[in-house]
């Protein structure tokens, strides 16, 4: 079954010498539970494909369809509870709130989705992602590998049924990537959960079911069933 459906998206944005193209009718489908990497050149069009299955970014054309919905049909206030309920997101920033602690930086997204057992729930994912003891800690006391795990646990605090990770290691050194990506599978198989990689690297793409190549906008032939796109 597909959890993610597109169909024909484009998306085309203002420029300082006029508008750009960033996706060109794109089709693509994505099943409930599996691991899709994305990768591609620098401005190919990763991120914005990301953030368009997200609900992140509305196309210019196209269809997206998310665990059946139609996300063009919702509104902003549907879309925003319909992506608290469904969908975890990573960035390569960290994207934490500074005046927040871990525990409370995680425990955001069940407080605004109204959710009982917010802190207990919040300690538990950093807990799974090995920093019950720096719950208590703001992010400037963190190490950017330690940032990037709890947000890893607060996309994940809240089970969500897919999880789109934008260069989760771009800002990090190599073992502690891997660690961060260890931790990212360990989420998905968990929790069953639909995971969407962007990545330079083909290393980390290949550990994903699947792996699609962007170039200009477009879908280049899918890597499956034993192949890999690196």
């Amino acid at each position: 079954m597909n959890i993610i459906s597109l169909r024909n998206v484009s998306l085309t944005l203002a420029g300082n010498a006029g508008p750009v193209e960033i996706l060109r009718d794109v089709t693509l489908d994505v099943e409930r539970g599996r691991s899709l990497g994305v990768v591609g050149p620098s401005g190919s069009g990763k991120s914005s494909l990301l953030m368009i299955m997200g609900g992140l970014e509305r196309p210019c054309a196209g269809q997206v369809r998310v665990l059946g919905r139609d996300l063009g049909a919702l509104d902003e206030d549907a879309l925003a509870r319909f992506r608290r309920r469904h969908l975890g997101v990573v960035f390569q920033s960290f994207h934490l709130i500074p005046a927040m602690t871990a525990l409370e930086n995680v425990a955001t997204p069940l407080e605004l989705a109204g959710e009982g057992d917010a802190a207990a729930r919040a300690l538990q994912a950093l807990e799974d992602v090995g920093l019950a003891g720096r719950a208590r800690h703001y992010p400037s006391q963190l190490s950017g590998g330690e940032q990037q795990r709890v947000a890893i646990a607060r996309a994940g605090v809240s089970r969500p049924d897919i999880l789109l990770a934008d260069e989760p290691t771009g800002n990090l050194d190599e073992a502690t990537g891997r660690r961060i990506m260890d931790l990212l599978f360990e989420l998905r198989a968990r929790h069953a959960t639909t995971l969407i990689l962007v990545t330079h690297s083909p290393e980390l793409a290949r550990r994903c079911d699947r792996v699609i190549r962007m170039k200009g906008g477009r879908v280049a032939p899918v890597a499956g069933a034993g192949e890999r796109a690196g």
